[in-house]
C-alpha cells in the first residue's frame, strides 16, 4: 500500500541527486525555504534524510523538489510527527520551488505557502484562505508614513539608540538576545529555544538585518534570512522580539523600517526584485508594511 501511494504521488517525478536539485535552484530560482543549503542543514539537524525529485520533459529537467515522505522537506507537520516539534523556526515562509519558465507539473506532495510565482506551472494547487504578506516597495508608503518612521528613528538615536548589524554578534549571543526579547514581547518562549544558537550558526550564511540597542541594552531584534536567486532576492522575516518597556521609542517599528529600507536598497543595487516576506498575512501591523498576495497549497 505504501509503495502504491508513493508511486501515485511521484507519478511524473523521478529521484535526482542533491547536487542536481542545487543546480535546478541556481538555474530556476527559489526561496529561503527551498534553498539547497537551508534544506540540507536543517534536515541534517532534524536527522531526517531528504528525497529529491525531478520532473523531466524532452530529456531536460523542468522542476525539482525536496521531500520528506508525502510532504515537502522542512515541513512542520513532519517534525511534529517525528516528535521534533519546534526544532527550528522558519515561520510561514514563502515556498518558491525551482521550476523552469515553461514547466507544467503535477505536485501531489503536501505543501503550504507555495508562491504565486509557481501557480501558473503547477496544476494541482489551490489558493489558501489566508494570504501572504510581502513588504511594499519604499515608494508605496505615503510621505507621511516615511516621515514618521524617519522621525521615530531620529528620536531613538538621539535618546542613545544604536543600530547594529546582526552579524556583529555570534550565534550564541544572537540566541540569548532573541530568546529574551521574544519572551518579553509575547509572554512565551520562542519556538526552538533550546536549539536557537545551533540553528543561527547553521543559517549564519543567510542571516541579515540589524538589531537595536538603547543605553547599551538590546531592545529590538528580528530574525531575517536572505537568499539570492537568479531572478529575484528572497528574504524571510521569521520572527522578532522587542522590549515593551521602551515602547515610547517604537524600536520595533524603527527596526522594521531600517531592515526593509536596507533590503530594498541592496536588491536594487544588484538590479533584482525583492520578495520580502512577513509570512502569513494574519496581523494588523503587517498591513502597515505589506501588501497581501495570494499563496497556495497542495
Amino acid at each position: 500500500m505504501l509503495s502504491h501511494l508513493r508511486a501515485w504521488r511521484e507519478r511524473g517525478w523521478q529521484p535526482i541527486e542533491a547536487a542536481t536539485y542545487a543546480q535546478a535552484w541556481q538555474e530556476f530560482g527559489g526561496s529561503v525555504a527551498t534553498h539547497p543549503e537551508v534544506v540540507e542543514r536543517l534536515a541534517g539537524l532534524a536527522g531526517l534524510p531528504v528525497r529529491y525529485l525531478g520532473w523531466l520533459h524532452n530529456g531536460g529537467l523542468q522542476a525539482a523538489i525536496p521531500t520528506w515522505g508525502r510532504h515537502l522537506a522542512l515541513s512542520k507537520d513532519v517534525l511534529k510527527q517525528q516528535g521534533k516539534r519546534g526544532l527550528y523556526d522558519l515561520g510561514n515562509a514563502e515556498s518558491i520551488l525551482p521550476l523552469a519558465a515553461a514547466a507544467r507539473v503535477q505536485l501531489r506532495h503536501k505543501a503550504r505557502y507555495l508562491s504565486a510565482l509557481n501557480a501558473p506551472h503547477i496544476a494541482t494547487l489551490r489558493e489558501q484562505p489566508e494570504g501572504l504578506a510581502l513588504a511594499r516597495e519604499p515608494e508605496e508608503y505615503s510621505k507621511k508614513f516615511r516621515y514618521n518612521q524617519r522621525r521615530e528613528q531620529r528620536l531613538l538615536e538621539e535618546a542613545g539608540g544604536v543600530i547594529r548589524p546582526m552579524l556583529e554578534l555570534s550565534a550564541a549571543e544572537q540566541a540569548v538576545i532573541y530568546a529574551e526579547l521574544f519572551q518579553r514581547r509575547w509572554g512565551f518562549e520562542a519556538t526552538g529555544k533550546a536549539h536557537l544558537a545551533e540553528v543561527f550558526a547553521l543559517l549564519r550564511d543567510f542571516m541579515t538585518g540589524s538589531l537595536i540597542y538603547l543605553n547599551d541594552e538590546p531592545v529590538a531584534i528580528q530574525v531575517l534570512y536572505r537568499v539570492e536567486a537568479p531572478q529575484w532576492v528572497s528574504l524571510e522575516y521569521i520572527n522578532g522580539g522587542v522590549d515593551p518597556q521602551n515602547r515610547e521609542f517604537s524600536p520595533g517599528s524603527v527596526l522594521s523600517f531600517v531592515n526593509t529600507q536596507n533590503a530594498w536598497a541592496e536588491a536594487r543595487a544588484i538590479g533584482k526584485p525583492l520578495r520580502y516576506s512577513f509570512g502569513r498575512a494574519d496581523r494588523e501591523y503587517k498591513d502597515r508594511w505589506c501588501n497581501r498576495v495570494p499563496v497556495y497549497q497542495v
